[in-house]
């Protein structure tokens, strides 16, 4: 498979558009030229046309949503001044974004939500949509229209993000790759880093439900098996410091049995300690006290707190981004925002006195480390 991936990765660097060309005939069985790969203005303005009007009546509302969250949390730059010292920590925006929106079983528009909005709140300049022709719908078209994508292309899979990274004569290259996409798309991801940035390295969806006898067992069955709908490799978790409670959602269970598992345990305690070990994609808290049991999750990629805030709200609605760690990672990586999409530096003035005064100490360590013309060109300003 690494080795696919690869071929795929090589083939668009040194082919360009003829390469792409090749695999999407190979692997989607859609014969496009050139010429096919972007979306133009007018297919662009007839997808706004003919979308359902309720859905984009949604996307816009969502759009809001997105909109107030990120520009809540978006970090300002910081200014220390004293002695003859000014120090800044400064942001900047990536100039250019890539946004991988997947196309496989279904079509994907809350993608697009979830990634260019922040893009746009951090200041990028130019995004750039690819995405698989076979399920490139309309109302991913629609919606990407509506969150002011730039640029719009039915190109999918390993070559498309083999284009993002490198350009061709048609896909220009970007500074940053962002959005899931399947086994292929990641390794794909993970061979170009390096030469492009990349949000992070995506697997399998999953949740992980901590509840007691409070939680309507209706409620957790729906949202495990909600879960397992992505795909087979998803998975969803119950613990349970219920008996009763997990004999019934044992029960009950009709569909995706194979990727449910159900972990009994004594006390909250216990679940909270084996949920920061899983360090989970998404966590749902059912229980007494849920926010008390919240502020013990250290590891998760995000928290969904009480009956009434399934993992749904979030992948569509609430306004953080649905790209989210999975497979453990949350332990040291965190879900997708504006912060992707901005880059910090350091800035730095010394006035003479200033310099004069720290100047012993700079020297010093420089000698210390053998990097004597480091410490002369210390000395020669004294």
């Amino acid at each position: 498979m690494v080795n696919i991936v690869k071929n795929v990765i090589d083939r668009v660097r040194i082919e360009g558009d003829d390469a792409i060309s090749y695999f999407t005939k190979k692997y989607d069985g859609i014969e496009l030229s050139p010429n096919d790969f972007k979306i133009s203005e007018k297919e662009i303005d007839n997808a706004v046309a003919n979308a359902d009007k309720d859905f984009l009546s949604a996307v816009k509302q969502v759009k809001k949503n997105i909109e107030i969250f990120q520009k809540k949390i978006l970090p300002k730059s910081t200014v220390i001044k004293k002695n003859g010292i000014i120090l800044k920590h400064i942001f900047n925006p990536i100039e250019k974004v890539g946004i991988y929106v997947p196309g496989g079983r279904f079509s994907y528009p809350s993608t697009i939500l979830m990634t260019a909005i922040p893009a746009k709140i951090a200041g990028v300049k130019k995004i750039v949509v690819v995405s698989p022709p076979k399920n490139l719908t309309k109302e991913v078209i629609a919606t990407a229209k509506i969150c002011g994508v730039d640029e719009i292309y039915r190109v999918g899979g390993v070559q498309a993000i083999a284009a993002l990274a490198y350009g061709t004569k048609t896909i220009p290259k970007v500074d940053k790759i962002v959005g899931p996409g399947n086994v292929f798309v990641t390794l794909a991801k993970r061979q170009v880093f390096g030469d492009v940035g990349i949000d992070m390295l995506a697997g399998p969806s999953e949740v992980l439900i901590i509840a007691d006898d409070t939680a309507n067992p209706d409620f957790i069955i729906s949202d495990l098996t909600a879960q397992c709908e992505h795909d087979k490799n998803a998975r969803a978790t119950l613990i349970s410091v219920s008996g009763k409670l997990s004999k019934i959602v044992k029960n009950k269970i009709s569909k995706y049995k194979t990727q449910i598992k159900i972990i009994r345990v004594k006390n909250i305690e216990q679940a909270i300690k084996i949920a920061n070990e899983v360090a989970p994609e998404h966590i749902e808290i059912m229980t007494k006290n849920a926010d008390n049991v919240s502020r013990k999750i250290r590891n998760a990629g995000a928290v969904f707190i009480g009956n009434y805030s399934p993992v749904a709200v979030g992948d569509y609605f609430a306004g953080p981004s649905h790209v989210l760690p999975t497979n453990g990672t949350s332990r040291f990586s965190a879900g997708l925002s504006v912060y992707d999409f901005l880059k910090s530096s350091s800035v730095i003035r010394y006035e003479k006195s200033a310099l004069k005064k720290a100047a012993k100490e700079i020297m010093k360590l420089a000698q210390m480390e053998g990097l004597f013309e480091h410490a002369k060109s210390i000395k020669i300003r004294k």
